[in-house]
């Protein structure tokens, strides 16, 4: 056994550095002649490459795999052995390399006017947000955006001053602001609530602990004025700002500004991103009437970006509008919230399933979310086992082949650190020096997300206790 792993691992890394290579070179000469017509490549012709190079590789790792999966088929079957193996290695490494090649694809394009006038509505959905709602709104009113702001804030049945500081803090920073009181419980009351009262062709959704980056309404609008008639959202780019709080905030850090992010461009590079978050994001008004506002579901912000693209819409991504949110900062939220966001997914493919939507990209984004579960539990009841009998020297589960995903997991983000890094010198911003939350991030953030994910999933099978917070 020890020798035929060897040979595939030796195998492995000569292939892993010829890959790379290439995707450098490839990533020089696509940034050396991004301008250039010459260089164009069509959104089919990026999706068709990077599909080749993905089952290139997912091949390369099944031939390396062989004396793997027989190694491990004498200990559980062959059946069990190819199940486990796909699920730890086949297509995760096939998701990261497709992921890897459609970001060194990807170029936004130019606006056609960064200063649009347009008049917005933002409405915040606020519930016991009497501390934060007053910085929230000061940054409102230091946007640099040339329309009119009218804002909303939607009381979901606050039991403290969360109305009285908004209008307080509203008029003093002399903004356009309305309260609203809506005592039914759930985010999509409050803002269903708030959009029977918006009279612009564009409404924004704004977190009442999510700060705006001056230029944050500006890029997102301009980015829809832009886009083409059937772009009907844009999701804003949302990074965590309270990562110096402890460990568990520094992880998560990472996580949105190289793991959310980089899913984020890919689903935008293909016109489908699949969440316009709650958090932070831009709709046109009547596009969200038509297919009856905000579902009652945990995932509410999922279900409606599902329903948009269904109905033949597109919905973009722009990583320039940037804001910053609160993250967890203790693992009991942390948990709920990440199990909230596996639960709102399932309820997203219970409702639409991925063959309804009808574009060709949109099927295969959404499809790829049927083999995130499998993914997940495979992580949690194969992997994460297999780890803990690895450190007794049973390799039957987690071996040097497992390693094929990392150089990928690596490069994806390598390439991803350089655009975000381009986005934060354009709008002023530094990126935080966090090595420890970065390392920890690559080492054990899967081994949290998978079981927690995994949590989520069942609570939605079992049907149990909707907790929003």
């Amino acid at each position: 056994m020890k020798s035929n792993v060897h040979e595939a691992f030796t195998l492995q890394i000569r292939l892993e550095r010829r890959i790379i290579k290439i995707l450098r070179h490839d990533e020089m000469a696509i940034r050396a002649n991004v301008h250039t017509k010459s260089r164009y490549i069509p959104v089919i012709a990026k999706f068709s490459l990077s599909h080749l190079v993905a089952l290139v590789w997912t091949g390369f790792s099944i031939y390396v795999s062989i004396p793997w999966v027989n190694d491990l088929a004498e200990v559980v079957s062959l059946p069990l052995a190819l199940l486990i193996i796909a699920g730890i290695a086949y297509i995760p490494g096939y998701v990261n390399a497709f992921l890897v090649v459609s970001l060194i694809f990807d170029r936004q394009p130019p606006f056609k006017d960064e200063n649009p006038i347009r008049d917005i509505t933002i409405l915040i959905a606020a519930r016991n947000e009497a501390e934060n709602i007053g910085n929230t709104l000061s940054y409102i009113a230091k946007q640099d955006y040339g329309g009119h702001l009218k804002v909303f804030v939607i009381d979901n049945g606050s039991s403290d001053e969360t109305s009285h500081v908004a209008l307080t803090s509203g008029k003093k920073l002399d903004l356009d602001i309305t309260g609203i009181r809506e005592e039914n419980p759930g985010k999509f009351n409050a803002l269903n609530t708030g959009l029977q009262h918006v009279t612009t062709e564009l409404v924004i959704t704004l977190d009442a602990d999510t700060l705006l980056h001056p230029s944050a309404v500006r890029y997102l609008v301009a980015r829809m004025e832009s886009a083409p008639e059937n772009v009907c959202a844009v999701a804003g780019s949302v990074l965590v700002r309270n990562s110096r709080e402890n460990i568990i905030t520094k992880i998560q850090e990472w996580d949105y500004f190289l793991g959310i992010a980089s899913i984020k461009r890919l689903q935008g590079l293909y016109q489908g991103t699949l969440v316009a978050q709650g958090a932070y994001s831009l709709y046109k008004t009547d596009c969200v009437r038509a297919i009856g506002g905000w579902p009652d579901a945990i995932g509410e912000d999922i279900v409606l970006t599902w329903n948009l693209l269904k109905r033949h819409w597109k919905v973009y991504f722009e990583p320039l509008a940037v804001a910053f949110t609160s993250v967890p900062n203790s693992f009991r939220a942390f948990a709920r919230q990440r199990s909230r966001w596996a639960r709102g997914m399932i309820e997203a493919l219970k409702e639409i399933k991925p063959w309804q939507q009808p574009q060709a990209y949109t099927k295969y984004l959404t499809g790829v979310n049927l083999l995130i579960p499998y993914m997940d539990v495979s992580y949690t009841f194969f992997w994460l086992p297999g780890l803990i009998l690895a450190c007794f020297g049973f390799f039957w589960i987690v071996g040097p082949a497992t390693l094929l995903v990392l150089p990928l997991t690596f490069a994806s983000y390598s390439i991803l650190y350089k655009y975000q890094k381009y986005v934060f010198r354009k709008l002023n911003l530094r990126v935080r020096k966090n090595l420890s939350g970065f390392i920890l991030f690559m080492l054990s953030y899967q081994m949290i997300m998978s079981p927690v994910s995994v949590w989520g999933y069942a609570q939605e099978v079992f049907r149990l206790k909707r907790v929003w917070k």
